[in-house]
């Protein structure tokens, strides 16, 4: 007999940023240690084809998947969380959906019918869902929707999972994510705005079978029992998610309350135990995120941090988490301070105070904005020897720092910043040029993974332990080949290149010259992992801890 495959939609109430991508990301790492095979998907209810095109200060960093796909942070969580490595089918937007709808249109597959937004969308986005849970030979699809029940975005996503339900009631089941407020001058949880949350999402023709009541604090036994007649929820599966501290405790929190069990329950599932040297590897990590034995001082220096009066850290939200990764294999705890570029540019006396810390990151941006800052901080952390590590453009900072202060070339600079520069160190890329010429800026960088190989000797080489390595990329500039033998005559060395030599994808000085003075053009912190963090960053951290107990 053929065994079905179930499908979790998870859905939000009352506020954005509730805690879907987290909550699907720990209903997938629960059930797979119950043994079944889980699979995950986010929609993102964007006219915007893919991620890749968006602000970083508006919309959190963009993840890239190995298949080159830009997306939404929440798939840097999936995969993550559950150890996978996610394809673009596991990423849709409403821009997505409708240009394959019109494609198709265009190309007679739907045999001359009248193509309309009710059912073809649906349908669609169903044809997706149940394709990614096939090429996954998953028993469990979590499907996250994004955005808050009751806006106008996703409506026709929530209208795709009614139609799966009536398709096959006992294979669909339904998760909200609501927020149950505690006003501070009156001093009591609020129920009213999920109780019409529900009813908002009950005009979908959905009723949640499961609900996650995200608060400041946990939710009692009586608003539980109140939020149930209300809701049609029983009051077992209300299940408390209260602020804590680290996300990592939240599917630990989860089990505490068995929701595994009513989730097998519920879809009819009869799932081995719960695999305890697997969920125990999983509490032993998360521990370390309130137990660890030294700090570690980290600067972030980036350009993505303001948002109005805001600092938005999900612009870089896997590199804070590899950097935690590393710190906690190690027993540290990190303290991550966010500095802006442009800061150093006005106020160069600021540079100093880099000296406090006991590593320094740039990553990965684009533009002109900050790019002077960027520079001066390089060359205060390599002068100063301070552990520096260059993500994609922190790299590409570190090599112009070093032509110019190192080499003279007082005008080096990159394409991007500085066309009419003299000495172009860091210049677009030969397949890049006839996309910028043609304005083709979406999906158009060199996305994705792709192999290099390490130089013998090399820091690079003795952090991963292995002469070949396969990175994630996103970027469309890169180190200009004629100046590569200047550089290195200076001492620069370039420890990871491409198979065919011609593209830098590592910069390095010897730890004769400095503790740690490293750059990547590709992101290393989208592959850093809860349990297997990522080796160039662990590098990184030991000689951040290095330099403390100097």
């Amino acid at each position: 007999m053929k065994k079905e495959t179930k499908y979790i939609f998870v859905v939000g109430g009352v506020i954005s940023g509730v805690g879907k991508g987290i909550t699907s990301s720990s209903l997938g790492l629960i059930l797979k240690n119950r043994g079944l095979n889980v699979t995950a998907i986010k929609i993102d209810p964007y006219i915007n084809v893919d991620a890749g095109t968006m602000n970083p200060t508006v919309h959190g960093e963009v993840f890239v998947l190995s298949d080159g796909d830009e997306t939404d942070q929440d798939m840097g969580n999936y995969e993550r969380f559950l150890d996978l490595n996610l394809t673009r089918i596991n990423y849709m937007t409403t821009g997505r959906v409708y240009k394959t709808v019109i494609e198709k249109e265009r190309n007679l597959e739907y045999g001359g019918k009248c193509v309309e937004v009710v059912p073809h969308i649906p349908l669609e986005v169903i044809g997706r869902i149940k394709k990614a849970g096939k090429i996954a030979k998953a028993d469990v699809v979590i499907v996250e929707i994004g955005g808050t029940v009751g806006e106008y975005q996703n409506l026709l996503f929530l209208e795709a999972a009614r139609m799966m339900k009536i398709e096959s009631p006992k294979d669909i089941i339904f998760v909200m994510v609501s927020y149950f407020p505690t006003p501070s001058k009156i001093g009591e949880m609020k129920t009213k705005p999920t109780q019409y949350a529900v009813r908002t999402l009950n005009g979908a023709g959905i009723q949640p079978d499961i609900l996650i009541a995200r608060g400041d604090t946990a939710l009692d036994e009586k608003r539980k029992e109140k939020v149930s007649v209300i809701v049609s929820v029983s009051a077992d599966r209300i299940i408390s998610a209260p602020d804590v501290d680290s996300i990592y405790d939240i599917p630990i929190n989860f089990e505490k309350e068995k929701l595994s069990d009513k989730l097998c329950n519920l879809m009819g599932i009869n799932a081995k135990k719960t695999d305890t040297q697997a969920w125990n590897k999983w509490k032993n990590f998360a521990k370390h995120a309130h137990n660890g034995k030294d700090i570690l001082k980290i600067a972030m220096i980036g350009k993505y941090f303001e948002t109005g009066d805001f600092v938005l850290s999900d612009s870089y939200l896997s590199v804070i988490e590899g950097i935690k990764y590393s710190c906690y294999a190690q027993n540290r705890k990190p303290v991550i301070s966010w500095l802006n570029s442009t800061d150093f540019e006005k106020f160069p006396e600021k540079l100093k105070d880099l000296k406090k810390y006991d590593g320094i990151i740039v990553p990965g941006g684009f533009g002109t904005r900050g790019v002077e800052g960027n520079l001066k901080a390089v060359k205060f952390a390599r002068e100063n020897k301070i552990p520096f590590f260059g993500l994609c453009y922190g790299m590409q900072m570190m090599v112009i720092e070093y032509a110019r202060n190192v080499l003279g070339l007082k005008d080096a600079n990159t394409r991007e910043v500085n066309p009419d520069s003299k000495n172009i160190v860091i210049d677009v890329m030969e397949s890049q040029k006839e996309h910028l010429k043609n304005n083709l800026y979406g999906g158009s960088m060199r996305l994705g993974a792709y192999k290099a190989i390490l130089r013998e000797g090399t820091l690079a080489r003795a952090s991963y332990g292995k002469k070949e390595i396969i990175e994630r990329h996103r970027h469309r500039y890169e180190v200009n080949p004629a100046f590569v033998g200047d550089l290195e005559a200076q001492g620069l060395i370039f420890s990871g290149r491409s198979p065919d030599g011609q593209l830098m994808e590592i910069a390095e000085l010897p730890k004769s010259k400095h503790p740690f003075f490293l750059g990547t053009q590709f992101h290393p912190e989208f592959l850093a992992h809860p349990l297997d963090p990522h080796p160039l960053f662990t590098s990184f951290i030991k000689a951040c801890a290095a330099k403390r107990k100097k």
